[in-house]
């Protein structure tokens, strides 16, 4: 089985490009800092591994929309490993989390409070309904309702 589950935030904003053709493909790429669960040395510095993710489609849009640097989510998916050639002949290999599902793993209001330690000049973000920052619940914007599971 290849099952990963990894909590983390955000290092930048999510790199996203579409592919060409008749029928485009969004493809998100970003990376995780993932902390460790114990400290490396004896200073008491935490340390993190910095994990390669890639979601396609509808999750590579949501990522395009909602995801900010510095915001921690939970992303479950399969490692996939690869290999190419670079420029100067050498082989190079690759491993990336392909997304399955990605979660806001905190709410808005908190991490809008950790966004200046996370972010030195970040862009604006997406424009959203305005919610109550304190019910710890995202409002779901008007016109996706074809998207949700229910209704």
């Amino acid at each position: 089985m290849n099952k990963v589950i990894l909590m983390g935030r955000l290092t930048r904003d999510p790199e996203v490009r579409y592919s060409q053709g008749d029928s485009s493909m969004a493809i998100a790429r970003y990376t995780l800092a993932v902390d460790r669960r114990f400290r490396r040395n004896n200073d008491g510095d935490q340390t993190a591994d910095f994990i390669g993710c890639v979601a396609f489609g509808k999750s590579a849009e949501f990522a395009e929309r909602y995801l900010r640097q510095g915001l921690k989510i939970v992303v479950t998916g399969r490692i996939q490993t690869g290999s190419y050639t670079n420029k100067d002949g050498q082989k190079v290999y690759t491993t990336d989390v392909v997304v399955e599902d990605q979660e806001f793993a905190e709410s808005k209001a908190a991490s809008d409070s950790n966004a200046g330690r996370y972010q030195a000049a970040s862009p604006a973000p997406v424009s959203a309904p305005a919610s109550d920052p304190g019910d710890g619940f995202m409002n779901i914007p008007d016109g996706i309702d074809e998207e949700l599971p229910f209704n």
